[in-house]
């Protein structure tokens, strides 16, 4: 191990959790479950496998907390027993390997398919304003549909939604849950001022726009505790036509709300300032001097988990509060990823076209371990 990466393999506390090192295998949509939002064996041997580093911190894939907030084939639930069966074996075989594992709440908004959700069960398409998803540059390719706008009685009732997910997941066996309100999906549909453009309490100022992102926060750290709730943010990111002329304001005040709320919150996970989180390697001209050190500064020493285009050098310099969250590139093709870098071993190249390959076991639990390397990439 270089001395540069050492940082990473000190232990830390998160929530309840004795973490022993600070790669963060990040949420990665693989669209492996059933078409009835089911995982099964295909994922077990999958999470299992990026266990087995003792003491890992996981963070599961986006999982739908209701029907009505899916809108996405081959996408796992966490709303029925079976779901709630089929991560239960997941979580087992994590926590047999002495790792952890958080379950990421997902509803998607205006991003779904709205034919999926049509056929999932006769729901709308709906956004915190009637504002269509112009940009296609995502996995799943749709034709622009006018969403509806969430009435107010619908916003209080997806609270409760992420309330129950939250505590379907403990019964599931999670550690905790992290909040997906990033990417463009419904909570950051309704952060934003350019998909929220609302003139009731749920938009127009900053406090409004929050509402519903804190409300949310709020009730699943009411479900299952301060220690195992997180979120998930990503200010800079342009994916699914977002991006705030300037983003700090909003998301930094958020961050201090949650802060001053539940100071004990597990975690916040950022995203840096990137064109593309799913596509794009570099920085845009805009945000090429976009930063999230106001959020960072206002979390204070808490756990910060910071993901988007870090490499071995970036998670090295990581301070005494952060850890480096890993995904596209790194989690998805190598699965001892830990070990990798302690030992200074070489990565293993990805196959994207096999990333979003639904029930598939190739490019998902086929990639090789560190001793079964035969090509690598610097």
């Amino acid at each position: 191990m270089t001395s540069s990466l050492a940082p990473l393999f000190q232990p830390i506390r998160v929530g309840n959790l004795d973490v022993q090192h600070r790669i963060v295998m990040a949420p990665l949509t693989r669209f492996r479950a059933s078409k009835a939002h089911v995982h099964g064996e295909l994922a077990k041997t999958y999470y299992g496998q990026r266990a087995g580093f003792p003491g890992t911190l996981i963070i599961t894939e986006g999982t739908f907390i209701a029907p009505q907030a899916a809108g996405y084939a081959n996408v796992p639930g966490i709303w029925n027993a079976d779901q709630i069966a089929g991560w239960k074996a997941i979580t087992d075989v994590v926590h047999a390997k002495g790792s952890f594992i958080f379950l990421q709440l997902w509803a998607l908004g205006r991003a779904a398919d709205a034919a999926i959700l049509k056929e999932d069960g006769d729901f709308d398409l709906v956004a915190p304003s009637p504002i269509p998803l112009i940009d296609n540059y995502t996995p799943v390719k749709k034709e622009p549909v006018v969403p509806r706008e969430l009435t107010v009685s619908e916003i209080k009732e997806y609270t409760q939604l992420y309330s129950k997910a939250a505590s379907n997941a403990i019964e599931a066996g999670f550690d905790g849950v992290e909040i997906h309100s990033a990417n463009g999906y419904l909570l950051d549909q309704f952060l934003q001022d350019v998909t929220n453009k609302r003139t009731d309490n749920y938009g127009g100022s900053v406090e409004n726009r929050l509402r519903f992102p804190l409300a949310v926060v709020d009730a699943v750290v009411k479900a299952v505790g301060a220690e195992r709730t997180a979120i998930r943010l990503s200010p800079w990111s342009k994916f699914q036509s977002m991006g705030m002329k300037d983003p700090l304001p909003t998301f930094t005040t958020l961050v201090e709300r949650i802060r001053d709320t539940h100071p004990n919150l597990a975690y916040i996970h950022v995203i840096a300032p990137r064109t593309n989180v799913y596509f794009e390697e570099s920085l845009s001209k805009e945000n090429q001097h976009g930063t999230n050190d106001p959020i960072r500064k206002a979390w204070g020493d808490r756990p910060y988990i910071a993901a988007g285009g870090l490499d071995r050098g970036d998670v090295g310099s990581l301070d005494r509060s952060g850890t480096g969250g890993l995904g596209r590139g790194d989690a998805i093709e190598i699965p001892d990823l830990p070990l990798r870098l302690k030992e200074n071993v070489a990565l293993t190249p990805y196959n994207r076209d096999t990333f979003y390959t639904p029930e598939a076991a190739a490019g998902y639990i086929d990639y090789p371990f560190s001793g079964e390397v035969t090509s690598v990439r610097a």
